[in-house]
């Protein structure tokens, strides 16, 4: 059997990335709630909000942890597996990542330490300042990283030189066309995952009987979280999709499941299709009717177009971009009911003791993940057969590797990628399972301990059965 190494190499990143991206969505959507957990504990010093933060605190570490060594694998994959790309585009892309390690790594390596250790060490203001920078620090780094990836998304301030890209303009190579609407949108999903992942964890709690006090209070404030950002959510979803739709219509053609120039009017709203992209139609498609002119077009009888007016060399995979942003979708349709749901059972005073409610969010504990992941492989399937979209195609960027070594390299990755991510669940469940009542070590440092962290380590926080 012939293997296609540009297939392979899009395998092994697609796989690196995917693994990767769950756990920086994690820990920048804890390290926000970390911060106000900690400011409410200054401002209020009920040693609820400290236990709270201690307990999240270790699953930020972790997640932390395992996102920057699974982040410098993509760095070298850069040159590795698509050794042309990084020669043709390296004048652009590499400054960029260089200074996401020198301004967002460094200050949250600076950080980290203070966050992770200090809490019986320094004073809580300075704990707190510590807090405050590696959050900072995480929303820094998604800055440049999606300042990068949308410029291979919408390139801006660039020309060809001798058979490379030289910038022309530093600000519209950074602050490029869909830059300003794709980093909110990556960061509201983040504190999206933070705010269900919370939720859920103290649903279970409820639901169990344990630790009533501090999954009440962890569950409050999720829900109150999740609320403005899911609102938030939709509106720069609405504001993105218009954007790409001018930038990239081939995705967003995709991703609504028509193939015709343009739609039957008013359009259906697919939800269900099982495309054949060698004719160039749906064999089945299941939908809403008038949802579609609705929801797209803003109008009751609106037409979409179709993936038709982009040229079938230019097309991506339809099957691929319109599942994920069905993900996407049907999640953010998930949180937004639960949003509402929540609102009304805290009116009527039973936000705590709903049990169908409680098992939802249970349930709903992954989906800011799985919901991120769902608009990451629309955004990156989407953007093909171009790696930097209308410049570079992604044939013509990959190392010239021999099929089977690409191949070797991805068995590797998923055999110790999956290690790591048995040992980050593992210690996670523990975790959870354990409860507040039995943190790890470093929650409580010995040693000097200044008041008035010193009193909180030395009363023992028990769990608020």
């Amino acid at each position: 059997m012939d293997l296609d190494p540009v297939i392979l190499a899009r395998v092994q990143f697609a796989f690196t990335v995917t693994f990767h991206i769950i756990f920086p969505t994690i820990s920048i959507g804890l390290a926000l709630f970390l911060t106000i957990t900690e400011a409410l504990w200054l401002r209020t010093r009920d040693e609820l909000y400290l236990q709270i933060y201690k307990f999240w605190l270790n699953i930020f570490a972790m997640s932390f942890g395992v996102g920057v060594v699974t982040g410098i694998v993509l760095s070298f994959e850069f040159g590795l597996s698509f050794a042309k790309f990084a020669q043709i585009a390296g004048p652009v892309i590499g400054p960029m990542i260089g200074l996401e390690v020198l301004t967002a790594f460094f200050l949250e390596a600076g950080f980290l330490g203070i966050m992770l250790f200090g809490m019986n060490r320094v004073g809580p203001k300075l704990h707190f300042l510590a807090t405050c920078m590696v959050a900072f620090g995480t929303m820094l780094s998604a800055s440049w990283i999606m300042s990068a990836n949308s410029w291979m998304q919408t390139p801006d301030g660039v020309a060809w030189e001798n058979g490379r890209l030289v910038v022309t303009n530093w600000w519209r190579v950074i602050v490029n066309p869909s830059w300003l609407y794709r980093l909110p949108h990556m960061l509201t999903a983040a504190y999206l995952t933070g705010s269900f992942l919370v939720a859920g964890v103290a649903a279970y709690y409820l639901l169990r009987g344990r630790h009533i006090a501090f999954a009440r209070r962890n569950l409050s404030m999720a829900m109150t979280f999740a609320c403005v950002l899911i609102a938030a959510q939709i509106f720069i979803g609405d504001l993105l999709y218009g954007k790409m739709l001018e930038h990239q219509p081939a995705k967003m053609q995709a991703a609504e499941g028509f193939w015709d120039r343009q739609s039957e009017s008013p359009a259906p709203y697919l939800w269900f299709i099982i495309p054949d992209q060698e004719n160039q139609r749906n064999i089945v498609e299941i939908g809403t009717p008038y949802l579609g002119s609705v929801w797209l077009t803003h109008s009751l009888d609106g037409r979409v177009a179709g993936l038709s007016n982009t040229p079938r060399e230019n097309q991506p995979r339809m099957a691929w971009v319109f599942y994920g942003f069905r993900t996407m979708f049907v999640i953010a349709i998930a949180m937004f009911t639960l949003a509402v749901v929540s609102l009304w059972l805290r009116y009527r005073g039973k936000l705590f003791t709903t049990r169908w409610f409680l098992r939802a969010l249970v349930v709903m504990t992954p989906s800011g993940v799985l919901a991120t992941l769902g608009g990451w492989y629309t955004a990156e399937i989407g953007r093909q057969p171009f790696v930097i979209y209308g410049m570079l195609r992604t044939a013509d960027a990959v190392s010239p590797i021999p099929a089977q070594t690409l191949l070797t390299t991805l068995i590797a990755f998923v055999c110790v990628y999956s290690v790591f991510f048995a040992a980050f669940l593992v210690f996670t469940l523990r975790i959870i399972r354990n409860g507040p009542a039995e943190l790890p070590e470093h929650a409580v440092v010995s040693g000097l301990q200044p008041a008035p962290f010193a009193a909180a380590g030395r009363s023992g926080l028990s769990p608020a059965e």
